[in-house]
């Protein structure tokens, strides 16, 4: 696991130099921010430990899919660790630096995402490809902290920061390989804790030994 310490910021004012896709569409892609970002929050300290990669189950060379927050939340338990909380994450993705991405302030392609390929061939149905890597594949694709795959591969359910009520208490980070938020910041808040899928897959966190 990596330790993240430091000081996080609540709120956020990012602009967006260089658009990739017109700014008004639903999944808009920045290409180029400017830098610095500007903390309008509070200054938060913060200090937890979080795993360097995703969740990968023993003898399985692909990380963890058709996860939810309550399998996630069960698999961290099993391992003496507890599920993130969307503070942390958004804090080991983007350090003090408030990066919008965990690799700089330039959208590029070190990790597992913009990918147009998304679905199997099938006239019945619409049917999700599966473009997981394996874990820590990606060197460049790496956060402030050292942590990997925070952006595309698999989604990762966190908790809510505020916390909702069960059943809508999760928030899903990083997006997976399709092309659309694959940032630190945003996340999907529209499932509920058993929503499951391809792209959803387990990243755990635990409290820094003091």
């Amino acid at each position: 696991m990596a330790a993240v310490v430091g000081q996080y910021c609540t709120d956020v004012d990012y602009t967006c130099k260089t658009w990739i896709d017109p700014p008004d569409s639903p999944f808009a892609r920045c290409g180029v921010y400017e830098r610095p970002a500007r903390c309008k929050g509070a200054r938060e300290p913060m200090a937890f430990c979080m795993d360097r990669t995703e969740y990968t189950p023993p003898g399985e060379t692909l990380p963890q899919n058709q996860a939810s927050l309550l399998i996630g939340s069960r698999i961290c338990k099993s391992l003496g660790k507890r599920l993130c909380t969307e503070r942390e994450w958004n804090f080991a993705c983007e350090g003090e630096e408030m990066r919008p991405y965990p690799y700089g302030f330039e959208r590029v392609r070190v990790c597992n995402h913009d990918r147009e390929d998304l679905y199997v061939e099938d006239p019945r149905k619409q049917v999700l490809a599966d473009h997981r890597w394996q874990a820590g594949s990606h060197p460049d694709c790496v956060s402030p902290f050292g942590i990997f795959d925070m952006v595309g591969n698999v989604d990762e359910p966190v908790l809510k920061d505020p916390p909702g009520q069960i059943p809508f208490r999760t928030a899903l980070k990083g997006g997976w390989w399709m092309p659309a938020r694959n940032r630190c910041r945003p996340a999907t808040t529209a499932h509920n804790d058993y929503f499951t899928g391809i792209q959803i897959g387990i990243r755990c966190c635990r409290d820094l030994e003091r």
